[in-house]
């Protein structure tokens, strides 16, 4: 059998109020996540979805247990540099208001995290009207966010993302901000980019959304209660 690309042995994660207080959040996370698949986390509000996904982007330490990503147990390492490194090589995050910067084209909030990664201005800027145009988004390279639809402005989260090829996309709830016709159409962008061998791990509420996955992974208080459901159509 494969390595998995993500897998997670026993993961606690806890937060501290300013009076010494512990809050958990995951109580022993388990699981394995195989290249190009996509999986959806759901549950119920304060179950653990997002902070799962923040420690699996490497946005959050976690307290104990081991995190490997392709093998390799990233959860130990504490250097800031290291894990913004691995953030911007091996994964693509997308956010459910976007985050875009306000001030810049669509062009360059796409190229923005090349900037980081080393790549030239012109390499850069090309990458990213490139990706831009697969998604359709060719006649709008110079718009700014709020000149954009929402939908228009999630394309161009999702662009962002894909800029410098991570083989992981995190996506916590993509579709939240959309009407149902443009989250569907975002979805086909997901949908596609599976076929074309990303890994995907989504959080979402929506059951139509989350038909899209492969299988979808349940919390509920910060343990997973099943990792194998889908959603029949």
């Amino acid at each position: 059998m494969p390595t998995p690309i993500i897998k997670l042995e026993d993961v606690h994660k806890s937060y501290f109020l300013a009076n010494g207080e512990e809050i958990p959040i995951l109580k022993g996370i388990s699981l394995e996540i195989a290249e190009n698949e996509f999986v959806a986390i759901m549950g119920e509000s304060g179950g653990g979805k997002s902070t799962l996904l923040n420690i699996l982007g490497c946005l959050h330490p976690l307290n104990s247990g081991s995190y490997f990503l392709e093998g390799e147990d990233i959860g130990i390492i504490q250097d800031d540099y290291s894990l913004a490194y691995i953030r911007n090589k091996k994964i693509g995050f997308i956010f459910q208001q976007f985050n875009l910067i306000q001030k810049l084209t669509a062009l360059k909030n796409v190229a923005l995290p090349a900037f980081y990664a080393g790549m030239s201005k012109g390499q850069r800027e090309d990458r990213a009207a490139e990706i831009l145009s697969s998604l359709g988004l060719e006649e709008r390279l110079d718009y700014k966010p709020n000149q954009l639809s929402g939908g228009q402005q999630q394309r161009v989260s999702i662009a962002r993302s894909l800029i410098n090829n991570p083989e992981i996309l995190l996506a916590d709830e993509p579709t939240g901000a959309l009407d149902s016709k443009t989250g569907a159409e975002v979805m086909e962008i997901f949908y596609n980019l599976k076929k074309e061998g990303k890994t995907i791990i989504m959080v979402t509420h929506g059951h139509e959304v989350a038909k899209y996955a492969d299988r979808i992974i349940w919390l509920k208080d910060g343990l997973v209660i099943d990792h194998d459901y889908k959603i029949q159509s």
